[in-house]
């Protein structure tokens, strides 16, 4: 710790303000750090820490646009997972992927991933207590047990163990107490919900001759009943929640110098599939009412997802000035999963799927700490196996598809199967380090270099009804008279080296200003829903279709191989904290020249040349060139204290993102530039945010305590869904909450009350479209049903929560 962030401390924290930071428990995002995040304590800093550079740092003296809220925080604001911290950060979606529960879409400054099939690197990283997730399943996280998330944004990759484009969201569990402790924490509210969390700290030895040794841990359970039903499968409902999740951790400290966390942790999500609502009315199927509600067929294979981890942390301080780290982790997760694209019970577009991953990751850090200079050098290893397996069964009825040409008299439902796994291997050398030219002036240097390496088997076939996987012949019966794709391997390896840079001054003791430069990758691969023979030949020309037709290996190659995309991005900050905190503001501006940029897709396929797609295959290209730039701007306003009586307080937290992204260039299928339509997935020009909070001293059924009442809106401009203009885009829509908490001046009980959408706005966050057509974009209609489904964002919810600690 400086002696700068102890003085700040000791002068700027009130009294349970200092306990709370000398705790390690007082970090906020653009605000008080604990008169507006914990109602109880009733006190105040200006001090936000953060690990953003991988030490404990004021959030102010940061170069970095980061946002960071405690634990007490979310509570207080009644988040429950990680897509609502997208409503209070700028220039930040989270979503729940389409046709899932649990796995996670997420964008920082437009650049993300959409599709999370294997095969597919993640533009931002999403990390629990350092270790990286490399796949998107099941990285929806509920929050409970938190001390900190914090959301970084522009690309991230000296600092930390994956080098990411977009950004960086990281989950931090709560550490273990140095005195025994556990916490009971319920909460009821509408739809059915019933949370319980229970979670513990025990030490057992204390000064003993082996040092000291804690052990702890946390058990949640999470029940909400659907918000909408399936009204063909009985007893299935839609957008409920069933899952049971847990960690455990052993701290063990046996000298000053040393210690070691080990933890575990697990998730069972037995939710019912999420199905999409029907656009479109189909005869004798009307589109429904309720957006909630499904007509959904396929319910195989039974939804689940499990998903473990077990990761340990050593650190090891040599002396005064370095210290060396370890972090070695495991994870992996299997999801089982119906998606009916077409939402019906006719099988027109019913993709049954199996996602399975696995990781191992090792990360070695050596970190320098004097009076001018910090900084660290690190190496990250990761390897890990990604796999996708799923049908696409295609056909509404068989004497139809048989009236059509689609399918040989003698079959019953056509099926493309896909099988894909990939592997990658991954390390790289990594260092950062900052040092003081003066008291108030500061220059940064870091750089990365990074060694990825992909390696995939891909298999495509035509099969008469379900593949094996789900519950069809064995051996599979395929189709003669249709292509099938030969099996595919391939394996590429890509390097890069990344640079950082930036200068800080700060100006007074409360005003910095900083300037930064870096540069981000991320790697290629190859596409697991590729058909390496039937699709766009782009190795020969880059455009057409063949058909029928075969490939040599260096077409297929190529074909079915993309490309790294880079990243620049210039930004500059001002940081300011006046009046012990009472007013902070930081604020962003950057700009990002966005290159060789990923464009996944899928194409339909026409096999025997009637004019109707029988067939589809992915496609992705290194298609586009783009220029983002944009302002970011967080803070806090205490307009009034001691407004009645000691403690009261008024507090307004805002948020505001502008993002221009916009495509310099972009190759259309039939090879002529299309940036002038292109559209920016997931990425709102708009994104804001404000929370007015006042707390206050108060008496609850004769009991003294701190109560606190806040109402808030979010704000998103129109989202384009797809790279294109599509029916399902959302336009601009505002979101409104509310809620009150209180808790005695003890503290050994919290109680509160939330209200989240509380105008019950629809609003769409994901869907399918194989309606439009553009085959600039190489998308053509698929299904003879005609398939435009939605997904919705959580309609109005009302819980109360109750937490006891003993």
């Amino acid at each position: 710790m400086t002696s700068r962030l102890k003085t700040i401390l000791l002068a700027g924290a009130g009294k349970a303000g200092v306990a709370a930071i000398l705790a390690g428990g007082a970090f906020a995002g653009g605000a008080s750090a604990v008169a507006q995040e914990d109602f109880a304590s009733g006190g105040t800093s200006d001090v936000i820490i953060v690990s953003a550079r991988r030490r404990d740092e004021s959030l102010q003296d940061v170069p970095v646009a980061v946002s960071a809220f405690s634990g007490e925080k979310l509570d207080a604001m009644g988040v429950v997972d990680l897509t609502d911290i997208e409503a209070i950060t700028p220039n930040v979606t989270l979503e729940t992927s389409r046709g899932t529960n649990s796995t996670i879409t997420a964008f920082i400054r437009g650049v993300g991933q959409q599709d999370p099939v294997a095969g597919f690197e993640a533009g931002v990283g999403i990390y629990v207590d350092d270790i990286y997730l490399n796949r998107p399943q099941a990285a929806l996280l509920d929050v409970y047990d938190v001390e900190r998330i914090e959301v970084l944004r522009g690309p991230q990759g000296t600092l930390y163990g994956r080098n990411t484009i977009g950004g960086a969201i990281k989950y931090v569990t709560r550490g273990l107490s140095d005195e025994p402790e556990a916490k009971l924490r319920l909460t009821g509210g509408t739809f059915g919900q019933i949370d319980a969390i229970g979670s513990f700290s025990l030490p057992l030895l204390e000064g003993s001759a082996i040092g000291d040794l804690k052990v702890g841990g946390s058990v949640g359970y999470f029940h909400r009943d659907g918000f909408g039903k399936n009204i063909y499968i009985e007893g299935v409902e839609n957008y409920n929640k069933e899952v049971l999740a847990g960690r455990v951790s052993v701290e063990w400290d046996p000298a000053d110098s040393f210690s070691l966390r080990v933890t575990g942790d697990w998730t069972d999500d037995n939710s019912d599939p999420r199905q999409g609502h029907r656009l479109l009315d189909y005869p004798g199927y009307p589109a429904l009412d309720n957006v909630f509600d499904t007509r959904a067929g396929l319910n195989t294979p039974e939804q689940s997802v499990v998903s473990r981890g077990l990761s340990a942390t050593a650190e090891w301080r040599l002396d005064d000035n370095f210290t060396l780290k370890n972090i070695v982790g495991y994870r992996d997760d299997a999801s089982y999963t119906p998606i009916d694209f077409d939402s019906l019970p006719l099988v027109d577009l019913d993709v049954p799927a199996i996602y399975k991953n696995d990781q191992f990751s090792e990360e070695l850090q050596l970190l320098y700490e004097s009076d001018r200079l910090n900084g660290l050098v690190g190496f990250y290893y990761l390897n890990a196996n990604a796999s996708t397996e799923f049908d696409v069964l295609l056909g509404t009825s068989t004497p139809l598809f048989i009236a059509l040409n689609l399918l040989p008299p003698t079959a019953t439902l056509y099926n493309s199967y896909t099988f894909g796994d990939v592997d990658t291997d991954t390390w790289s050398v990594f260092g950062n380090f900052t040092y003081d030219l003066t008291d108030t002036l500061s220059i940064e240097l870091g750089g990365r270099y990074t060694s990825d390496k992909r390696a995939a088997v891909v298999q495509r076939l035509a099969i008469d009804g379900a593949s094996p996987s789900f519950g069809g012949a064995n051996p599979p019966v395929t189709f003669p008279a249709f292509t099938t794709t030969p099996n595919f391997e391939g394996e590429a390896k890509f390097t890069e080296f990344d640079p950082r840079a930036s200068i800080t001054w700060q100006a007074t003791p409360d005003h910095s200003f900083y300037v930064s430069y870096a540069e981000g990758f991320k790697g290629g691969g190859f596409d697991p829903r590729g058909a390496a023979n039937s699709a766009p030949d782009l190795n020969d020309n880059g455009i057409g279709l063949t058909t029928n037709g075969t490939r040599d290996p260096d077409d297929e190659y190529n074909f079915m191989l993309f490309q790294p995309e880079e990243i620049t991005t210039y930004e500059a900050g001002w940081k300011a904290s006046l009046e012990n905190g009472r007013y902070t503001s930081n604020l962003a501006v950057f700009y990002s020249d966005y290159s060789d940029v990923q464009v996944p897709g899928s194409i339909g396929i026409d096999n025997n040349d009637d004019g109707i797609a029988d067939n589809f295959a992915g496609v992705t290209t290194n298609a586009a060139s783009a220029t983002l730039w944009g302002v970011e701007w967080e803070g806090n306003l205490g307009f009034a204290r001691d407004m009645a009586r000691d403690g009261d307080a008024l507090d307004f937290q805002y948020a505001f993102g502008y993002i221009n992204a916009e495509f310099d260039e972009f190759t259309g299928r039939t090879g002529e530039d299309i940036s002038d339509i292109a559209k920016f997935q997931n990425t709102p020009e708009i994104t804001a945010f404000g929370q007015l909070t006042y707390s206050t001293p108060t008496n609850f059924f004769g009991a003294e305590g701190f109560g606190g009442i806040y109402s808030s809106f979010s704000y998103r401009s129109l989202t384009h869904q797809f790279g294109y203009a599509s029916a399902l885009d959302q336009p601009g829509f505002v979101l409104f909450n509310a809620g009150v908490n209180w808790a005695p001046e003890s503290g050994r009980y919290k109680v509160s009350v939330h209200g989240t959408n509380l105008l019950d706005k629809e609003y769409i966050v994901a869907g399918y479209d194989f309606v439009t057509s553009q085959p600039a974009f190489g998308n053509s209609p698929l299904g003879l049903t005609g398939v435009l489904t939605t997904f919705y964002g959580n309609p109005r919810q009302v819980f109360a929560t109750i937490e006891v600690a003993f």
